[in-house]
């Protein structure tokens, strides 16, 4: 292994003021990599008082060491920070009574009350235990709580609290059973002692007496060691749904610590790996009016025996191809959400994540009707999809249900007649519907959608009977916007492509301007002309037009170098007119593009924001389509803006450090040099909900591993690469690149260098780390791609 070559830092300082122009002022490493506090911190986490004229945000101007809560009001007035007297008062979250004169919420683990009528809270539950998921019953007379394991109620007019389930961990504790032995003498003994039998029968009587006359208490149900979850209620109250866990015993990787407090090292438990054994579930129903439990059975749910497609590669010579299971795939329910009425409408999703059902369940006999299938060979995501129920609700009719779907290959907004079946889509075209939820007096969708292109997010009014969406925002940008509780006024934070996240207010009108409210950005930040990269398509080698994000020098000469970056997620968009979630390497490619370099940010096929078919078009390759992106993306450098194609590199962290290895394993040639930061070096080891979705498990699709681990191609290695990780990394473990090192080792290869950081986690947290990790990118890219 090469030495790592760092350079004096007076050498770096000098080398990093070179060819800037005039009008910015000189970038340094070290400078850039202190993040937020040399750009600033944003205001972040917005609410309103439930008077509608208070703004809260989460906000440090003062570069303190942690984040203070800020508000603002309607006239703009200077933020001020919150004190603690007035955040212990603040009301957080909660539900609302259905005219929004109440709401009830949890705090610090107790119950409160508030009233438009007063603008006031008061205590109703305050004990040592912990009270949370508080909601109105159907009626509004009783708010409905959780404890423990269990659901209670509190009445509205008399205070009474009472207990509505009593799940019970573990199992009932019951009487020795005697044996034949011990019962033979028993029976002997009442036989010949008149005054044992008397005993007993006195003991027999008190016992009925005191049943008698114990109150009412709901059903006991001992559910042994599986988790309990999910406790749902029914408006009525009477039927309660939950979920039953059972814990899948499967090995947990362990991380060591090597830099600790304490001088010790330590190990960490962290994850399982993909293909380990999942937890199982159940949904039971208490129907407190029976006093009995019973059970969702899933046998009967249309494809629930379905096998994936994939499955076919292993089975070619196998004729004739079973594609039914013997047994029904595993399912997770989720919901139920409610109508006013008490329809329940839940969610089943598979184990394997190719089926997502929306059913209806009749409560009083467990059965389900199916609404709406989405099927998906690769595997069910997208904006409003992808985790938990999705976004879904029930309009005021009570039998129209909406929600999200990729049915078309983008993700819309559609209803559906719970009675007729009949489904309608309310939104339509090549743009994807980031949210929704519907308005105060349910005549109208709020939505955040990209319907201006894939590069602009605006907010939207839409009527529940459809027609056009009718836009609100309109700076060109990111906006994300939220309403006011009386749904006046439009708390929004945006951002442009070279200006951070700001505060801004407008009236909830269309077209209505937008005020701004904060200033974040540090001056230091501000002396430099930050440029707005500037958004290109290219050809890809398939023919579909691929976006990116392009940074060049101010006197781009020809034949000069260029860097391809790779963001990381996969699943994730950088190309955008808003301010950057990785606003240090926005900054890197300024410093870069001052020096020379022309930067290339592709959103490759497996990003966020272009629909279904380009989020899984990696599905079982990765390494694929998203590398060939990278790879057209260099020529088109080297075609259309004349940079040299020998003198190109690549980096990345994550799922970009990835690519930047399959780029420098299967793509020799290509690129000069390459860094990969905190990098999956095999798919086989890392987390099984992320994984499985793209390349199913290793033991049912080898081939899918075998293509996309970079371990699998090492061999290719020809030219310059850089590998960074952190130590404690949770998420990518620091094995990966050890026993990425140790096959680079045993196959002779010399053109590699590692570095590591002993204590930072995946996203790299201390300026020094970052500071370090980026000056040992910089000086492999001056290295390898300036000419001598």
């Amino acid at each position: 292994m090469k030495k790592s070559l760092l350079l004096p830092l007076l050498f770096l300082a000098g080398l990093a003021a070179a060819q800037i122009p005039a009008n910015r002022s000189p970038l340094r490493i070290e400078t850039i990599m202190q993040g937020e506090r040399f750009a600033g911190f944003s205001p972040d986490d917005f609410s309103w008082s439930e008077d509608g004229k208070t703004i809260y945000f989460t906000w440090n101007p003062e570069l303190d060491t942690l984040r203070s809560l800020y508000k603002t009001d309607l006239n703009g007035s200077a933020p001020q920070r919150v004190s603690i007297e007035e955040q212990q008062n603040m009301v957080s979250g909660g539900a609302y009574s259905r005219d929004r004169s109440r709401k009830v919420y949890s705090k610090n683990g107790d119950i409160f009350l508030w009233e438009a009528a007063t603008g006031s809270s008061r205590p109703l539950i305050q004990t040592t235990a912990s009270e949370f998921a508080p909601r109105f019953s159907g009626d509004e007379r009783q708010v409905v709580y959780q404890s423990g394991d269990n659901l209670f109620s509190w009445d509205m007019s008399t205070g009474a609290i009472r207990q509505l389930t009593n799940f019970q961990r573990g199992a009932k504790r019951e009487d020795p059973r005697k044996s034949s032995q011990e019962q033979w003498l028993e029976t002997d003994q009442l036989a010949l002692f008149d005054v044992l039998r008397e005993r007993k029968a006195e003991s027999e009587t008190r016992e009925r007496r005191t049943k008698a006359l114990a109150p009412k208490r709901p059903f006991e149900y001992y559910y042994g060691e599986r988790s309990l979850s999910n406790l749902q209620i029914s408006p009525d109250l009477r039927f309660v749904t939950f979920r039953l866990t059972t814990r899948a015993k499967t090995r947990t990787a362990q991380m060591p610590d090597y830099v600790t407090q304490s001088g010790f090292s330590s190990m960490q438990d962290t994850r399982t790996k993909v293909g380990a054994a999942q937890d199982t579930h159940e949904t039971g129903i208490f129907d407190a009016q029976r006093d009995t439990i019973y059970w969702l059975n899933t046998k009967n749910i249309e494809g629930i025996f379905d096998k994936p497609e994939f499955l076919r590669d292993y089975h070619r010579d196998t004729l004739p191809y079973n594609s039914k299971y013997d047994k029904p795939r595993e399912i997770i329910m989720h919901g139920p959400v409610f109508s006013d009425d008490g329809k329940a409408a839940v969610v089943l999703r598979s184990q394997d994540n190719k089926d997502r059902w929306i059913m209806l369940l009749d409560l009083p006999t467990g059965q389900l009707r199916l609404l709406d299938r989405q099927r998906d060979e690769a595997w069910i995501g997208g904006p409003g999809i992808g985790w938990g129920t999705g976004n879904i609700g029930w309009l005021p009719d009570d039998r129209s249900l909406w929600f999200q779907s990729e049915a078309t290959g983008f993700s819309h907004l559609y209803i559906i007649d719970v009675e007729t079946g009949q489904r309608r889509a309310l939104t339509q075209g090549k743009f994807e519907i980031i949210s929704a939820e519907l308005s105060r007096n349910q005549d109208y969708f709020y939505i955040t959608a990209n319907a201006e292109g894939p590069h602009e997010h605006h907010f939207y009014r839409l009527p529940v009977s459809g027609g056009k969406l009718e836009k609100i925002t309109s700076l060109s940008g990111g906006n994300r916007a939220v309403l006011s509780p009386d749904e006046r006024h439009i708390a929004v934070r945006y951002s442009t492509g070279n200006q951070p996240w700001e505060l801004y207010l407008m009236e909830n009108r269309t077209g209505a301007p937008m005020r701004r409210l904060t200033q974040s950005t540090t001056a230091e930040f501000q002396k430099y002309a930050w440029r707005m990269p500037e958004i290109v398509w290219f050809t890809a080698r398939d023919g579909v037009q691929v976006p990116a994000r392009l940074y060049r020098p101010a006197k781009a000469a020809k034949g000069g170098p260029a860097v391809v970056f790779v963001h990381g997620a996969g699943y994730l968009q950088n190309v955008h007119r808003w301010w950057s979630t990785y606003s240090r390497e926005f900054m890197f490619h300024n410093f870069l593009a001052d020096n020379g370099y022309t930067v290339l940010d592709i959103d490759f096929r497996a990003s966020e924001g272009y629909g279904r078919d380009w989020r899984t078009a990696i599905y079982r390759h990765m390494g694929g389509k998203d590398l060939s992106d990278q790879v057209d993306g260099a020529r088109f450098l080297a075609s259309r803006y004349g940079v040299d194609a020998r003198r190109i590199g690549i980096y990345g962290g994550s799922y970009g450090g990835f690519i930047t290895l399959m780029a420098m394993f299967t793509e020799p040639g290509v690129f000069r040099s390459g860094a990969a930061l905190r990098s999956v070096t095999d798919w086989a080891h890392y987390n099984h909900p992320y994984t499985s979705n793209i390349l199913n498990t290793p033991q049912e699709d080898s081939i899918a591993y075998r293509r996309s681990s970079p371990i699998y191609h090492a061999e290719g290695l020809r030219d310059d690469l850089l590998i960074l990780h952190g130590m404690v990394d949770s998420n990518v473990h620091f094995q990966d690149v050890a026993r990425l090192s140790q096959r680079l080792i045993e196959l002779g290869k010399d053109k590699w260098e590692m570095a590591v950081f002993p204590l930072e986690d995946h996203g790299f947290v201390t300026p020094s780390g970052w500071t370090d990790e980026y000056k040992r990118i910089w000086l492999l890219f001056e290295r390898t791609l300036k000419k001598k």
